[in-house]
C-alpha cells in the first residue's frame, strides 16, 4: 500500500502518507458494517456504523461528537428526531473569530447482495492493486474517512492543537433511502449546526487525469402512474380490440412525454430552466470526452448516446432536464403466452431539474399532463412522492470555490476545471435551510461502481482527496486572516 502513496512534496502530503496504511485498515473496518438505511432489517447496522464513527472522532480529539436521531445499534443513544443515527462533531478555531465550515456526508450505504453480481462479499472489503472494494469504499465512507485523514494531516502539518477553521461534521444516516428526516434534523439542530460555509463530500471527478471539481446537482421530481381498466384481466379473444388495454394506453402517455427532439413535451417545462453560461460550456468543452470509452466502461456496454439535441454529453448530463422512464409494468411476463388484456398498468419516471426549475411546479405540470391524457375507460391515479430535491448552482465565482480548487489543484498537481454531476442529493436542502454558501471536494470517479456490483475506490486519489482537505482548512484559515487584516 505505502507504494501507491504520491508524492507531491508538501508536508500535507507527507502527513497523509505517514497515515495511509493505517488509513485503509481503519476504512476497511467500516465499510464491514453493512449499514443500509433502505432495509429496516440493517437499521441496526446504521446504528453500529454511526457508534463506529463516532468513537473514531472522539478518538482523533473532536471536543463534541454526538449522535442525533433515534436509538439504534450499539450506542443505544439519540435524541427524539425520527432519523436514523446521524453523527454530528464540532472542533472550534483557536481563533474564535474565524470562520465555521460544516462538512456534509452520509455513512448509510447502498443495498448489496452477492447475488447482484458482485464478484466478492459486498462487506467483505479487499484491497487489489490501488483499489479498496466494496460496499461504500468511494460513497461515502471512504470520503466521510478522506476528510477525517485530512484533519488529522492538517494539524500535524501545522503542529497545531485545533484546526484553522472552526469545523462542524453532520454525517447522514439516511441519504441513501432519500433524507427523509434531513429536514428534522437541521430544523431540531439549527443552532448546533450554524456555519458560515459548507462543503460537501458526496462528490467526484470526470477523470482521473482530468481533475475537476463539481459546482452543481441536478434536482429531482419522482412520479408513479397507475392505469386502470376493467377490475381483473380478460380474455384478448373476447375482449381484445372492444376495451381499453391499460398497458397500451400507458404505453402511449409515455410515448407523448417526449417529441422528436429528445425534449421534455410537458408544456410549460423549461419556462424557467437557466441554461449554462458561456463560461461553462466553452470549459466543459475543454474537457477530454472519449465517447465510445465512456460507453463501454463508466454506461456499463451501451453501445450510443442519447438525448436532446444540440447538446453534448455533459451538457445533457448536467444542464438539461429530463423525464426518465424508471419502470414500465402491466400483464403477464412469464414464460410462453398468456392471452389476457391486462387490467392495470403502472410508470414509474423521476424528472432531473436544473438551474431555477421548481420542484412543486414540475410536480403540478406533470400532474396536469397525464390527467389530459387519460383516456376513456381507465381510472387514472398519480402519486409524485414528497416534496422533491430542488437543484443547486454555485457560484464559480466565490471565495469557497475558489479555494477548493487551489486546494485540490496544490494535491493533485494539475489546474482543476469546473464540472457538474447529474445526480441530486440534499444540498440545496443543506444551503437554503442553514442559510450558507456551498461547494464540493470529491475524488469519486464515474467507473467507481458506486449503487453497482464491486464498487471501489481508487486509494491513491483517496489519499490526495484527504491532503487536498488539510490544505483547505489552510486556505480558509489565511483567507479569513487577509480578510481580518485588510479590514
Amino acid at each position: 500500500m505505502t507504494s501507491t502513496v504520491p508524492q507531491s512534496g508538501t508536508v500535507e502530503q507527507a502527513e497523509v502518507g505517514r497515515r495511509a496504511d493505517a488509513f485503509v485498515a481503519e476504512l476497511s473496518e467500516w465499510l464491514r458494517i453493512p449499514s443500509i438505511s433502505a432495509d429496516p432489517g440493517h437499521h441496526g447496522d446504521v446504528g453500529r456504523s454511526a457508534a463506529w464513527l463516532e468513537e473514531t472522532l472522539r478518538r482523533d480529539g473532536w471536543p463534541t461528537v454526538e449522535v442525533w436521531g433515534r436509538a439504534s445499534g450499539a450506542t443505544g443513544e439519540g435524541d427524539d428526531t425520527p432519523a436514523l443515527p446521524a453523527v454530528f462533531a464540532h472542533w472550534p478555531a483557536a481563533d474564535p473569530a474565524a470562520p465555521t465550515v460544516l462538512v456534509y456526508g452520509h455513512h448509510d450505504v447502498q443495498p448489496a447482495d452477492l447475488e447482484d453480481g458482485w464478484s466478492f462479499a459486498p462487506f467483505e472489503p479487499q484491497v487489489v492493486g490501488e483499489e479498496l472494494r466494496g460496499r461504500g469504499a468511494s460513497d461515502d465512507k471512504g470520503h466521510i474517512a478522506m476528510v477525517l485523514l485530512g484533519v488529522r494531516a492538517h494539524l500535524a502539518a501545522t503542529g497545531a492543537g485545533a484546526p484553522a477553521v472552526s469545523l462542524k461534521l453532520l454525517v447522514e444516516g439516511e441519504e441513501e433511502s432519500g433524507s427523509a428526516h434531513l429536514a428534522d434534523l437541521l430544523a431540531a439542530h439549527g443552532d448546533a449546526l450554524a456555519c458560515d460555509e459548507i462543503v460537501v463530500t458526496d462528490t467526484g471527478m470526470v477523470d482521473r487525469d482530468t481533475p475537476t471539481v463539481c459546482t452543481g446537482m441536478r434536482g429531482m421530481v419522482e412520479a408513479e402512474v397507475v392505469f386502470r381498466g376493467a377490475s381483473v384481466d380478460l380474455h384478448s379473444g373476447q375482449f381484445g380490440g372492444a376495451v381499453p388495454n391499460p398497458v397500451t394506453e400507458l404505453a402511449t402517455l409515455v410515448a407523448a412525454f417526449h417529441d422528436d427532439a429528445g425534449r421534455v413535451a410537458v408544456p410549460g417545462f423549461y419556462d424557467d430552466v437557466r441554461e449554462p453560461t458561456a463560461r461553462e460550456r466553452e470549459a466543459w468543452a475543454a474537457l477530454p470526452f472519449d465517447e465510445p470509452a465512456w460507453l463501454a466502461g463508466s454506461a456499463a456496454g451501451a453501445t450510443a448516446t442519447a438525448g436532446e439535441d444540440g447538446w453534448s454529453t455533459y451538457e445533457r448530463l448536467w444542464a438539461r432536464p429530463t423525464a426518465e422512464v424508471n419502470g414500465l409494468h402491466g400483464g403477464y411476463a412469464g414464460p410462453g403466452h398468456k392471452t389476457i388484456v391486462p387490467h392495470v398498468a403502472t410508470l414509474k419516471m423521476t424528472f432531473r431539474l436544473v438551474a431555477d426549475q421548481d420542484p412543486a411546479r414540475i410536480k403540478a405540470l406533470v400532474e396536469r399532463f397525464v390527467a389530459d391524457r387519460v383516456p376513456a375507460g381507465i381510472d387514472a391515479e398519480i402519486s409524485t412522492g414528497g416534496p422533491g430535491v430542488p437543484p443547486l448552482i454555485c457560484d464559480l465565482d466565490s471565495a469557497l470555490v475558489a479555494s477548493i480548487r487551489e486546494a485540490m489543484g496544490i494535491a493533485l498537481g494539475a489546474e482543476v476545471l469546473p464540472a457538474r454531476e447529474g445526480g441530486s442529493g440534499p444540498e440545496a436542502l443543506l444551503s437554503t435551510a442553514l442559510g450558507a454558501p456551498l461547494a464540493f471536494l470529491g475524488v469519486m470517479l464515474p467507473d467507481d461502481r458506486i449503487h453497482a456490483p464491486d464498487e471501489r475506490a481508487v486509494l491513491p486519489l483517496l489519499l490526495r482527496g484527504a491532503e487536498a482537505v488539510a490544505h483547505l482548512w489552510r486556505l480558509l484559515g489565511e483567507r479569513a486572516t487577509s480578510e481580518k487584516a485588510r479590514s
